[in-house]
C-alpha cells in the first residue's frame, strides 16, 4: 500500500441469520473476545461494536442479533436492533452459513439489504466444513441481490481465520475516506459493566442446555476497584425466569454455578490486568422475557 493512499474509515453492520458466524468473525477480525460465541442461536442481544485497525484505516463493526422470524416479544426487539443498525452505516457485511440451505428466513434477511447492495460485501462462511456448499449460496445471492458484483462475494472460515483478510480488503475497497473515529489501541467501545455481563452470560450459555440459555440474563450489582486498583471485585447475578431453572443453573452441590464462575474469571483475567474476584449468585426474575421493563433495560430502544 502506498504511504500517500488516504485512510478509510467505515461503520459496518454485520447482518446474518442466527449462528451464521457473525460473532466469530468479529472476534477473529478484532483478535479479541468482543462478542459471545456459542453453538446456541440467538445469543447476541445488543449491537456490539468491534474495531479493526489496519494500514488501510479503521473499520467499526457492529455485530447485530441474528435476524430470524419470530413473534415473541424478546425476538421482536432483537429484530428491531438489527433493522435500526442499517439506518446510518457506511457498509454492510452479509454473512451466510454455507452449510445450510437458504430458506425463507434467508430470503427475509436478504430483503433487508435490497436497497443497500451498493455498500454490501458478502462473506460465505464455514467453507472449511465438509457439509459446506458455497455454489447454491452464490446462486441465491445472484437471484436475491443481483447488484452485488462477484468480486464482493468472498468465501471464508471465521473460525479457522481463513479468507478474513480478503473480506476486510473488500470492505475497505467500498469504504469512504476519513480519519479514524477511535484510538488505534481500542478494539471495542463497550463499557466495563457491559463487558462483564456479556462474558458471564457467554460462559453460562455454553454450559447450560435446552431452553435455559435463552432464559438467562446477567445483572452486575457492584464493581469495585480494590487494593489500590490491583483487584477488580464484582458482584453479579445470573437471572432466570422460573424457580425450577434456578436449581439447574446452581447445579448439584453448586457445581454448575462454580464452573460458570471460574470460567468467567479466566476470561475476564485475559482482558483485564487486575486480579478478578467474582461473587456470582442466581436469582429469579419471573417471566422477564415477556416484561417490557426488563427488556427495555437489557436492550434499550435505539
Amino acid at each position: 500500500m502506498n504511504e500517500n493512499t488516504p485512510l478509510k474509515t467505515a461503520v459496518v453492520a454485520i447482518i446474518g441469520r442466527p449462528s451464521a458466524g457473525k460473532s466469530t468473525f468479529l472476534n477473529t477480525a478484532c483478535q479479541e473476545p468482543v462478542s459471545i460465541v456459542s453453538p446456541i442461536p440467538q445469543t447476541t442481544r445488543n449491537a456490539i461494536k468491534g474495531i479493526v485497525n489496519t494500514s488501510y484505516g479503521q473499520l467499526i463493526f457492529i455485530d447485530t442479533p441474528g435476524y430470524h422470524d419470530s413473534e415473541k416479544k424478546l425476538n421482536l426487539r432483537l429484530r428491531n436492533v438489527t433493522e435500526t443498525q442499517l439506518d446510518d452505516i457506511d457498509c454492510v457485511l452479509y454473512i451466510i452459513d454455507s452449510t445450510r440451505e437458504p430458506g425463507e428466513e434467508e430470503v427475509h434477511t436478504a430483503e433487508l439489504l435490497k436497497k443497500l447492495q451498493a455498500k454490501t460485501v458478502v462473506a460465505i462462511n464455514k467453507t472449511d466444513l465438509p457439509s459446506s456448499k458455497p455454489a447454491p449460496i452464490r446462486t441465491f445471492i445472484s437471484e436475491q441481490l443481483p447488484e452485488i458484483p462477484q468480486e464482493r462475494i468472498f468465501e471464508m472460515s471465521a473460525e479457522k481465520d481463513t479468507g478474513i483478510n480478503e473480506v476486510l480488503k473488500g470492505i475497505y475497497d467500498i469504504s469512504p475516506e476519513g480519519e479514524p473515529m477511535y484510538d488505534e489501541e481500542l478494539y471495542t467501545d463497550q463499557d466495563l459493566t457491559f463487558r462483564i455481563c456479556e462474558i458471564i452470560r457467554g460462559e453460562a450459555i455454553n454450559r447450560l442446555e435446552q431452553e435455559i440459555p435463552h432464559a438467562v440474563y446477567v445483572q452486575v450489582a457492584d464493581v469495585e476497584h480494590r487494593n489500590e486498583g490491583k483487584k477488580l471485585w464484582i458482584r453479579a447475578f445470573l437471572c432466570v425466569e422460573r424457580e425450577s431453572q434456578k436449581g439447574i443453573v446452581i447445579g448439584k452441590g453448586a457445581a454448575k454455578i462454580k464452573e460458570i464462575r471460574m470460567a468467567a474469571i479466566r476470561k475476564l483475567s485475559q482482558i483485564y490486568i487486575q486480579k478478578i474476584d467474582l461473587d456470582l449468585q442466581v436469582k429469579v426474575d419471573k417471566n422477564w422475557r415477556q416484561r417490557d421493563v426488563t427488556i427495555n433495560r437489557l436492550i434499550p430502544n435505539s
